[in-house]
């Protein structure tokens, strides 16, 4: 049994993971919040609703889905009935030492997820305590494995993959908008110029995953001397796209 403490933008995408993808439902137990949001999706999903962190008692893995405002205050209440579990914190401010110290138990750990877990397509970076053995990992693997790819970090580095995968796919998104509005201006139609940028996404993301190429030298396949796919990428260039996406995950980093 597994139980989540918040069913929000990131707890709600991961357990919409899990049960679309195959996770029993009846093994997962959320303790939702004031609003009907986790009600809505209890509907949806068919898990089990309790109103008390202690009522999480009987699970064996904790996902804390909750903002950093309110993170401290699960935290001393979860110590109640914390031992023996494995403790996994999705909130941004949530590291292993802080959970630790506000805890005042070892085997927690903090993971980033991007919200592509919701259709089991997320990149999700997890920094595990010293105390989590290898059965622990590959307990939570087993779990977060029905979302997507669950990577293993070091603490410094969980930060700036958390950016470049959890960030981006809003900049991805907004590239994705872009690139509709250009067909829709030279003549296609707003439904089938959506269907074509986001067709070209999952496609060109799928061949870049499966290729032993790097993304450059993909990109060199498509970029014939004097051709129209070249013009278009000196364009980008010209127009510091490349410049644009490094300095939109400084922005992101906070620097």
């Amino acid at each position: 049994m597994i139980g989540f403490i918040g069913a929000g933008s990131i707890g709600g995408a991961v357990i919409t993971g899990l049960v679309k993808n195959g996770y029993d439902e009846n093994e997962i137990i959320v303790k939702g919040g004031k609003s009907s949001r986790t009600k809505d999706l209890r509907d949806q999903l068919g898990f089990k609703i309790v109103s008390k962190i202690k009522q999480l008692a009987d699970t064996d893995v904790i996902f804390i889905g909750v903002g950093a405002n309110a993170l401290d205050s699960v935290l001393k209440e979860l110590k109640d009935i914390v031992d023996g579990k494995l403790v996994v914190a999705f909130t941004g401010t949530g590291t292993v030492a802080h959970l630790k110290q506000v805890l005042g138990y070892d085997k927690v750990a903090h993971a980033i997820p991007n919200t592509p877990v919701k259709v089991g397509a997320g990149f999700t970076g997890i920094t595990y305590s010293d105390k989590f053995t290898p059965e622990d990992k590959k307990k939570v693997a087993s779990i977060l494995g029905y979302t997507g790819q669950l990577v293993e970090v070091p603490s410094e580095q969980l930060g700036i993959l958390g950016t470049v995968a959890g960030c981006s796919p809003a900049f991805l998104d907004l590239f994705i908008e872009a690139l509709s509005d250009a067909g829709v201006k030279h003549g296609l139609s707003r439904e089938l110029a959506y269907d074509a940028a986001i067709g070209m996404a999952i496609g060109a993301s799928k061949l870049a995953k499966q290729s032993d190429l790097n993304p450059s030298a993909l990109k060199d396949e498509v970029t014939s001397p004097g051709g129209s796919t070249i013009k278009g990428v000196a364009a980008l260039e010209e127009n510091g796209f490349r410049n644009a996406v490094i300095k939109a995950v400084d922005a992101a980093e906070g620097e």
